[in-house]
C-alpha cells in the first residue's frame, strides 16, 4: 500500500462512521439519525424538510426570474432599487422581517470610449453590441450600461500593438523567450485563464500603457457551437463587460478598504485606492478584434496562443498601430442589500447566513437572477413552514446583495459593517451566483464536506430518478483521472469539496472574517457564451439554460435544505476528517512546487552549460541570450508536516467522538455542554485566520484559502507558502511556513478540545 493510502483508508472509515446515511440504512430499518442530532430531532428535522421540498414551484421561480431580469439593473440604476424594494416587500409579505441597509460606493460609469487602429489602415471598433430580432430586452437601449471595464483609470494612449495570449504572467515569460518587449506598448489580451482584472496589473507590471480584452471564439463563441440567436454561444458583436478592479488586494468599495462604506464614512483620495488600474483597459468583441489581430507582423504565436478567428495570429509589435481612450464619471452610487431575518428558538445568537446578489451588468437572467430567484423561493417556502409552526434553532439571514458586478460591495460593506457580530455570531455562510441545468456543484470549507453530501442525497435531481448527490458522484466517477481516485471515490461514497478563492459573495465571510462557507449551483449541461452581455436575458435564459426552472426549483431545494439543517442541528454538523485530508494534499504539493524550481532550474543551467539553447537557436530570429537560473534554496517544511500531522490525529479524535455520541439515536448528545462545543466548532474557521493578514494583502486573512494573486478568482491553498515559492521570495516562504505552521497547530489544539468535551457523551 502507498504511503497516503493508508491514510485515506483510515479517513474514509472515519468519515462512514460519522456519517451513516452514506452506506446503508440504520438497523431499525429507517433512516440514521442526520449528523449533529438525537434520534427525535432527526425525526421532526426530516420531517420538516420534507414539508419545505414539496413548496418551491418552477412556475414561482419562473415569475421570480421574468420580474427581476425585466429591466437591466446595473448599480445606482432606479430599476436595481426597485428590485431591491420589490424583494423586501415580497419576503415581508411571506412573513418574514425584511429590510434594505444602504451604503454608498464607488461605481465608475463611461464618459468616453473608443478604440481606433490607427496603421497600417485605419479600423474604428463598434464597441456596441446590436438587439437581436425576437429578443425584445435586447433592445432596451437606452437603459444598458455601455461595454466597459469598470474601475479602469482614465486614459488616453496611443501606441503599438502586442498580442500576449491570455495575458497571465507565463503569458509574459514566453514573450521575453521569444524576444517580444511590450514595454511602451498596448497589449490585447483574450478572456479566460485568470480574473479579468488581472491582465491590466500584469501589463502594467510589463511596461505596457493600455490593454485591451476580447473574447476569442475558440473560447467564447463560434468555435464552441451556434451563436446566439441561432444558438446559446457568443455572437461576433458579444462583448463581456465586468469589473476590472483588483480584487486580490480587497474587494468592497476601493476607496473605504477594511471598513464600511456608510454614509458620511472617511473615504481615501481617489488617487490612492489601490485597487484601480493603472493603465486604461477596454473590453471588444472578436467582431472588433479581428482587424486588429489582422494587422499585426512578428512572430507566429505559439500553437497554443492561437485561436478560432480566421487569421494567422502573430504577436507584434507592429506595424499595428492603436489608441486607446477611456474615460469614466467617477460617482458614489447607492447599493441596496435586501437582508430578511427569522429569529432562532434556542440558538438565536448563531447564525445561518444565505446569500446571492441581485445586481447585474444588464438584464442579467442568469448572472445574477436565476440565483436569486432561489434565495426567494426559499423565503416564501419558509414563510408557509412558519406559519404552521416551524421554528429554527439557530436565526437565519437570507440575503440579496447588491454591487457584487463591480467588486462584491454589498456583501464585503455588510460583512464590514456587522464585522464584529459576524465574529461573534456567524456559523455558516451559503452563496449562490446563477444557476443553469446539469449537476450540482458545491465548493467549499472543507469540514462542511460530510454536511453537502448528506444534504444533497436528499434532493432529487430533476431530470432523473437519482438524488442530486448520486448523479454528480456517477460523473465524478465516470471522469477522474486516475484508478486510485476513482478506488478512493467508491469506497468513500462521497465527492469532495473545492477549495474557494473569490469572484463571489462568499469572499468577505471566509477569508476576511473567517466563517465557513458554501458557493452552490447547477450547471455543465448549459453551455453557452453571454455572459455579461445584453444577451443574458429572459429569452436566451428559457431557450438555452433552464427554461422549464426546475433546477432553479431544485437549488432552492438544496440550499433551503442545507440552511435547515444546519440552523436546526444540536450539534454543529462539522467534521474534520476532510480537513485534515486536504492540508495533508496542500502540504504535499508546495513541497512538489518547490522541487519542481529546483529540477526545472537545474537542467536549464545544465543544457546552458553543454550549449543546447545555441544549438537549438533560429538565426532569423535574434533572441535574448540565457542566462544562468537561480536554484532555490531547500526549505524546511518539517513544522509544517508536523503541524498537518497534528490535524490529523485530532480530527481522528473529534471524528471518533462524533461517532461514540451518535450512538443509540444520539440521546447521549444530553450529556455534553452542546454551547461549549458549538462554540469550540464556531471558532474552528476563525483559527484559520491571522489579523495581519497574508504577506502585502492584508485584508485576506485566511491562511488556507484565498484568491491568487494572479488568477483572481481560482483558489490558492496554502497561499503565503505557495506564492513565496511562485514568487521566488525564499525569506518570505521561510517566514509563511512558520506563520502557516502556528496556525494549523492552534487549529488541531481547538479541534482536540471540542474532541475533549465530546467524548463525555459516550455509550
Amino acid at each position: 500500500m502507498r504511503p497516503g493510502a493508508l491514510f485515506s483508508s483510515v479517513l474514509c472509515s472515519l468519515w462512514m462512521a460519522a456519517n451513516p446515511a452514506a452506506g446503508e440504512e440504520a438497523p431499525s430499518g429507517g433512516p440514521p439519525p442526520l449528523a449533529g442530532y438525537s434520534a427525535a430531532a432527526s425525526r421532526a428535522e426530516r420531517a420538516w424538510e420534507e414539508r419545505f421540498r414539496a413548496i418551491p414551484s418552477a412556475d414561482s421561480v419562473r415569475e421570480h426570474v421574468r420580474a427581476l431580469s425585466a429591466r437591466p439593473h446595473p448599480v445606482g440604476s432606479e430599476a436595481g432599487k426597485r428590485n431591491a424594494e420589490w424583494m423586501r416587500d415580497r419576503l415581508r409579505a411571506w412573513g418574514l422581517e425584511a429590510q434594505i441597509e444602504t451604503f454608498y460606493v464607488l461605481f465608475p460609469t463611461p464618459r468616453d470610449r473608443s478604440l481606433e487602429l490607427l496603421e497600417p489602415s485605419a479600423f474604428t471598433c463598434r464597441l456596441r453590441e446590436p438587439a437581436v430580432p425576437g429578443d425584445p430586452s435586447s433592445a432596451q437601449q437606452d437603459e444598458q450600461l455601455p461595454t466597459y471595464n469598470a474601475f479602469s483609470c482614465d486614459g488616453d494612449v496611443t501606441a503599438p500593438l502586442v498580442y500576449v495570449n491570455y495575458g497571465i504572467p507565463s503569458d509574459y515569460e514566453q514573450l521575453e523567450r521569444l524576444g517580444v518587449d511590450v514595454k511602451g506598448c498596448i497589449v490585447i489580451a483574450r478572456y479566460g485563464a485568470c480574473f479579468r482584472g488581472v491582465k491590466p496589473r500584469v501589463a502594467a507590471e510589463h511596461g505596457a500603457v493600455g490593454c485591451i480584452i476580447y473574447s476569442d471564439p475558440r473560447d467564447d463563441g463560434y468555435y464552441q457551437g451556434e451563436t446566439y440567436p441561432a444558438g446559446p454561444f457568443r455572437p461576433a458583436d458579444g462583448v463581456q463587460r465586468g469589473s476590472a478592479i483588483d480584487q486580490s488586494t480587497y474587494p468592497g468599495d476601493p476607496l473605504t478598504p477594511g471598513y464600511a462604506a456608510a454614509f458620511g464614512a472617511k473615504r481615501l483620495a481617489l488617487a490612492d485606492a489601490k485597487s484601480i488600474t493603472r493603465v486604461p483597459v477596454l473590453p471588444i468583441s472578436y467582431g472588433d478584434a479581428q482587424p486588429l489581430l489582422a494587422a499585426l507582423a512578428g512572430p507566429v504565436a505559439p500553437d497554443a496562443w492561437r485561436g478560432a478567428l480566421p487569421i494567422t495570429y502573430r504577436l507584434g509589435p507592429g506595424p499595428a498601430k492603436v489608441r486607446l481612450k477611456v474615460s469614466s464619471n467617477w460617482d458614489l452610487k447607492p447599493i441596496h442589500d435586501v437582508v430578511a431575518r427569522i429569529p432562532g428558538a434556542a440558538a438565536d445568537d448563531e447564525w445561518v447566513i444565505r446569500g446571492n446578489h441581485h445586481d447585474a451588468w444588464v438584464n442579467g437572467t442568469q448572472d445574477p437572477v436565476s440565483g436569486v430567484a432561489a434565495v426567494l423561493e426559499e423565503g416564501r417556502a419558509f414563510g408557509q413552514l412558519l406559519r404552521a409552526g416551524w421554528k429554527p434553532r439557530r436565526t437565519i439571514f437570507l440575503c440579496a446583495w447588491d454591487g457584487e458586478e463591480p467588486g462584491l460591495m454589498g456583501s464585503t460593506e455588510w460583512a464590514e459593517a456587522h464585522a464584529d457580530e459576524l465574529r461573534r455570531h456567524a456559523v455558516l455562510y451559503i452563496n449562490s451566483d446563477s444557476n443553469g441545468r446539469g449537476f450540482l456543484d458545491v465548493d467549499g470549507s472543507q469540514p462542511l464536506e460530510a454536511f453537502v453530501n448528506e444534504v444533497a442525497r436528499d434532493v432529487p435531481d430533476p431530470e432523473t430518478r437519482l438524488s442530486t448527490w448520486e448523479r454528480r458522484w456517477l460523473r465524478e466517477i465516470g471522469t477522474v483521472a486516475g484508478a486510485d481516485e476513482r478506488k478512493e471515490l467508491r469506497a468513500a461514497r462521497a465527492w469532495r469539496l473545492g477549495p474557494l478563492g473569490s469572484g463571489s459573495d462568499y469572499t468577505a465571510f471566509l477569508d476576511h472574517l473567517g466563517v465557513a462557507s458554501l458557493n452552490m449551483g447547477f450547471g455543465g449541461e448549459d453551455r453557452g457564451g453571454v455572459y455579461h452581455s445584453i444577451y443574458d436575458d429572459f429569452s436566451w435564459y428559457t431557450r438555452f439554460a433552464d427554461g422549464d426552472f426546475r433546477y432553479g426549483r431544485a437549488l432552492a431545494q438544496t440550499a433551503g435544505s442545507a440552511v435547515m439543517r444546519f440552523a436546526g442541528a444540536e450539534l454543529l454538523p462539522l467534521g474534520f476528517t476532510p480537513l485534515a485530508a486536504a492540508t495533508r494534499r496542500f502540504e504535499d504539493e508546495v513541497e512538489k512546487l518547490l522541487k519542481k524550481a529546483r529540477e526545472d532550474a537545474v537542467e536549464h543551467n545544465q543544457r546552458l552549460g553543454e550549449g543546447y539553447f545555441a544549438a537549438v537557436a533560429d538565426p532569423k530570429v535574434p533572441l535574448p541570450a540565457p542566462v544562468p537560473m537561480e536554484v532555490p534554496p531547500e526549505l524546511d517544511f518539517q513544522p509544517l508536516r508536523s503541524a498537518v500531522d497534528s490535524i490529523a490525529a485530532c480530527a481522528t479524535r473529534y471524528d471518533s467522538a462524533r461517532v461514540r455520541a451518535a450512538v443509540r439515536g444520539g440521546e447521549a448528545l444530553a450529556r455534553v455542554s452542546l454551547a461549549t462545543v458549538n462554540q469550540a466548532l464556531m471558532e474552528t474557521e476563525r483559527r484559520l485566520t491571522l489579523p495581519e493578514g497574508l504577506p502585502g494583502r492584508p485584508w485576506y486573512r485566511h491562511m488556507v484559502y484565498a484568491p491568487g494573486q494572479y488568477t483572481g478568482y481560482g483558489a490558492k491553498t496554502f497561499p503565503g507558502v505557495r506564492e513565496a515559492i511562485e514568487l521566488k521570495r525564499w525569506d518570505e516562504a521561510r517566514t509563511e511556513i512558520v506563520r502557516l505552521a502556528g496556525v494549523l497547530k492552534a487549529e488541531a489544539a481547538l479541534i482536540d478540545s471540542a474532541a475533549r468535551e465530546l467524548s463525555q457523551a459516550g455509550p
